[in-house]
């Protein structure tokens, strides 16, 4: 067994000989020959536990990722973070057709009991902190980590850790839901309800506001937002009737927030400070929790990995580092966990190398650094307690909106939240490239020497095996082949019965765990009962970002566009924005969507997990000057030739695709090998110009002259 178990009280790294000496010697004569003085003493200050120290990892197979995990623990890291893949996520097996190109792509796929079993062999659950990133299966993960458990041993009671089952900002910014919010809200109920029974030791949810920055949230929103979560949350809970009042507080006590922290230093640390006191006030108020430490705020954070940039990647290291201060150098709004992206993220999967410099950044801040061993170092400060006090005031008044609207859900089905988010992305987005707000290495400071660290960019980042999909199906199917069929499909029809009913879910669930049920069967049989959601995109109602007075880049485009449709004959230029397979990021798509609109498209988008043959299908009924897909989890070279492909079937092969998203640039060369007529990445933030170069390749694909258009 490799891994190391983190020590209880970490002392950082012993003094050498010499120094010691040399401080005993320094005590020795310092005040010699005054006669009545006492020696100085140096005592050295008590240190603070650090936080827990984790890297989100998971790829290609349980296996493979098991081996990951036992060598960042080996490293020093001292909690996991599991990433699931995306079929995972979603609920999807890896053989289901929206599940093509994506296993094991952004995470490791999990598809029944074997696949947990492989991911923690040889590391004892009973002694970990396990964070899993997961949300609409969250019930289902947790059920097989805790018979993985069960089965090494373990007294399930004393199991730690977390599962992210935050389902509201799925809706908003990340997409992995599955079910409607009602039905969504009850899952998340029942397994709050269990774990304070069973696993008082669990987290079973993380209030997650870290996807909603990268949503465009300010930090207003990110707490409002946050905060009408946790109140829907333990509303549900209390309703529910299934914990005892008096037991009301432990569910407070395990109810944890996972955040994000931007470059913006202050703001963040401030923001953390807010988010503290609101918590406190709500906990007293609404629930009428006495016991200060049941109140206490605690959250984990990952690092703002959308803010990282493709151009001068190397810039992400000290982008990483201002970023983790926001939320550790003040001990009364100190993290409890931190987990740090890569400096190459928008460049493509990060390799171990890369994560193991990101932990690093963090062992030397907490063990060489004096930081732990000092009180709040910002307490006091008039300018953090002005900031503050106003963050607390605009959000309490932006989540008394909220509650006026009838609470989170009823925020969510609305349309309220996800058109605020979109606006405040378009806002920024816009301050961006009018150069407003400067990212360095973007649209300020652009010139740069060779960067040593992409020289070859291949190499600088870890690529997943195309043939790892065809093994991970393979084995599924001898998974469902070896097992007891008869208990599988009773495991399944009562799990359907137990959704019908009012009972706590958790029972059914475990069973279908033991009995070899798979995980899109759990979310099928789920689907079957409480139907599936999509969540509004925001679209349509998100205001005019960017000016389009005469002169301006915008009403240049619009200029461009009005002239195409005309000499098109075609009323108005018609672009299909789509994002293909699971990816659920859709603040990109969301923006260009916008941005087209604005400069005179009339604009498709059916939001996110689309096949390629509902994409091709929407196409050809719209009959679109252009396709657009958006890509950010590594499926591009899988469904983007299968659009091209069908276009081509249909006769629409003279119809332009471009394509966005996390792209490696060999990757990119091939898409356009392929047909693709133009590929954007993350270096290409100008929304605006890129509006400018669909309309060039629409003039191309249909044999116009190039045009050039004053405003």
């Amino acid at each position: 067994m490799t891994e190391r178990q983190p020590a209880p009280e970490p002392k950082g790294a012993p003094v050498p000989k010499a120094t010691r000496t040399r401080e005993r010697s320094d005590r020795g004569l310092r005040n010699v020959g005054t006669g009545s003085e006492r020696p100085e003493v140096k005592v050295r200050r008590e240190r603070d536990r650090p936080w827990l120290m984790r890297t989100y990892a998971g790829h290609s197979t349980a296996e493979a990722s098991n081996e990951l995990y036992r060598r960042n623990l080996a490293k020093g890291q001292t909690g996991l973070s599991v990433a699931f893949d995306l079929p995972t996520q979603t609920g999807y097996d890896p053989d289901h057709v929206l599940a093509r190109g994506e296993v094991g792509r952004v995470g490791v796929p999990v598809a029944h009991l074997g696949d947990m079993r492989r991911l923690f062999q040889d590391i004892p659950l009973e002694q970990m902190n396990t964070s899993m990133t997961i949300n609409a299966t969250a019930m289902w993960l947790l059920a097989m980590y805790q018979v993985v458990a069960e089965e090494q041993g373990a007294d399930v009671t004393g199991l730690q850790g977390t599962t992210q089952n935050d389902i509201v900002k799925e809706y908003l910014s990340r997409g992995t839901h599955v079910f409607p919010p009602g039905p969504s809200l009850r899952l998340t109920t029942d397994m709050i309800a269990y774990t304070v029974s069973h696993i008082p030791k669990w987290n079973p949810i993380n209030i997650c506001s870290y996807h909603l920055q990268e949503a465009g949230a300010t930090p207003v929103q990110e707490i409002s937002y946050a905060m009408s979560t946790a109140i829907a949350v333990l509303d549900a809970v209390r309703d529910s009737g299934q914990v005892p009042d008096e037991r009301f507080g432990d569910v407070v006590a395990r109810i944890s927030f996972f955040v994000n922290a931007g470059v913006r230093f202050i703001e963040e640390m401030c923001k953390m400070r807010a988010f503290g006191r609101i918590w406190d006030q709500v906990t007293r108020e609404r629930y009428g929790i006495e016991n200060a430490k049941q109140r206490r705020f605690r959250y984990g954070v990952q690092v703002n990995s959308l803010g990282l940039t493709e151009a001068q990647p190397e810039n992400n290291v000290q982008r990483i580092v201002l970023e983790m201060l926001a939320v550790t150098l003040s001990k009364d709004a100190r993290a409890r966990a931190v987990q740090l992206p890569a400096w190459n993220e928008a460049l493509g999967l990060p390799r171990p190398w890369d994560q193991q410099w990101s932990l690093r950044i963090q062992q030397v801040l907490a063990h060489e650094s004096d930081l732990l061993e000092y009180e709040d170092i910002f307490a006091g400060s008039h300018v953090v307690e002005a900031k503050v006090d106003a963050l607390v005031a605009e959000c309490l008044a932006e989540i008394g909106r909220i509650q006026e609207m009838g609470g989170a859900m009823a925020a969510v089905e609305s349309g309220y939240l996800k058109s605020q988010l979109v606006s405040s992305h378009a806002e920024r987005r816009a301050r961006i490239e009018a150069g407003e707000e400067k990212i360095v290495g973007v649209n300020c400071y652009e010139s740069t020497e060779p960067n040593p660290l992409t020289a070859d960019l291949d190499t600088a980042i870890m690529t997943v095996d195309p043939a790892n999909e065809a093994r991970v199906v393979a084995a599924l199917h001898r998974w469902r082949d070896d097992r007891d069929e008869g208990r599988a499909q009773e495991a399944l029809s009562v799990l359907k019965k137990t959704a019908a009913g009012a009972e706590n879910l958790m029972a059914a669930t475990l069973e279908c765990v033991r009995a070899g049920v798979t995980t899109g069967e759990w979310s099928w049989a789920l689907r079957d009962v409480f139907g599936e959601f999509r969540a509004p995109t925001g679209v349509s109602s998100a205001p005019l970002a960017v000016a389009a007075e005469p002169g301006t880049p915008l009403a240049t485009v619009r200029a461009k566009v009005r002239r195409t449709a005309e000499e098109l004959g075609s009323g108005r230029l018609r672009l299909l924005v789509g994002k293909p397979g699971l990816d659920g990021h859709s603040n990109g798509a969301e923006q260009i969507a916008v941005r087209a609109r604005d400069a005179g498209f009339e604009v498709v988008y059916q939001g996110i997990r689309l096949t390629p043959e509902q994409i091709v299908s929407a196409a050809v009924a719209e009959d679109v000057h252009c396709v657009g897909l958006s890509i950010l989890s590594g499926s591009h070279a899988e469904l983007v030739p299968d659009v091209l492909a069908r276009l081509r079937r249909t006769g629409a092969e003279d119809v332009p695709v471009v394509v966005g998203g996390i792209i490696p640039s060999a990757d990119a060369t091939a898409l356009r090998a392929a047909g693709v007529a133009a590929v954007f990445t993350p270096k290409d933030f100008g929304i605006t110009e890129i509006i400018g170069r669909i309309v060039d390749e629409i003039r191309k694909a249909n044999q116009l002259d190039p045009l050039e258009v004053s405003a």
